[in-house]
């Protein structure tokens, strides 16, 4: 089996990211040395995107906002299914996984980052949500770093806590959809959604092996109160 090579590395506040390559099409962005996403497995990444925007079907010009670019899997499944009039604004926190996605691992993805409909963001997703005029968006989605799990229970947390999910109910229209990506299930994060006024769908993207969680939220416009 060929070795892995390290193609480049950039220190972040979380350790070291490096984007590594085995043969052709085998790459793999780590940080501190832990899989962050891999080429060979995105099954997980890709029913997020279809999912949610699935649920767009319809909209003419649907916008939607995506948090975390990674290999650009969550993005390109999206754009699939999303129509020529629409809008994706992805806020990816490090300027380096753009260049990589717009480099060396842009033909993974057929150049899904240079699609016309897409606007790249270089900064904090929360930030953006917090600032965004209220009905903004269709759909919100998070594919981030771990998603919601016991640390992020506190309700101030700035993408999952009780705050956070009620900006990200004002930015979104009635009906539209909050999509978050999770490493295993959180049944604190569910309440909060459920207090908040969302309805609630957890998906699974298969079955064998470890299996991460899809979370679907609509925000009801008959339950939903905005802060």
């Amino acid at each position: 089996m060929l070795p892995w090579q390290t193609l480049e590395s950039v220190q972040t506040r979380e350790g070291l990211l490096e984007l590594r390559r085995r043969g052709e099409r085998d790459f793999l962005i780590t940080i501190a040395g832990r899989i962050l996403m891999t080429s060979a497995a995105h099954r997980s990444e890709d029913a997020l995107a279809n999912l949610a925007c699935a649920a767009l079907a319809g909209r003419k010009r649907p916008n939607v906002l995506l948090g975390g670019l990674g290999m650009g899997y969550s993005l390109r499944a999206a754009l699939n299914l999303l129509p020529a009039t629409a809008q994706v604004a992805v806020v990816e926190l490090n300027r380096q996984v753009v260049a990589w996605n717009r480099g060396a691992i842009a033909a993974l993805t057929r150049y899904a980052s240079e699609d016309p409909r897409v606007q790249i963001i270089v900064g904090d997703v929360a930030q953006v949500i917090a600032r965004a005029a209220s009905g903004s968006f269709d759909a919100i989605l998070l594919d981030l770093y771990e998603g919601p799990h016991a640390a992020t229970r506190r309700g101030r947390d700035p993408l999952y806590g009780d705050e956070a999910i009620a900006r990200t109910s004002r930015a979104l229209r009635p009906g539209g959809v909050f999509g978050v990506w999770s490493e295993e299930p959180d049944k604190s994060f569910e309440a909060r959604l459920a207090a908040a006024g969302f309805s609630i769908e957890r998906k699974r993207s298969g079955k064998g092996g470890r299996i991460h969680v899809v979370y679907l939220a609509t925000k009801d416009p008959n339950k939903v109160k905005n802060r």
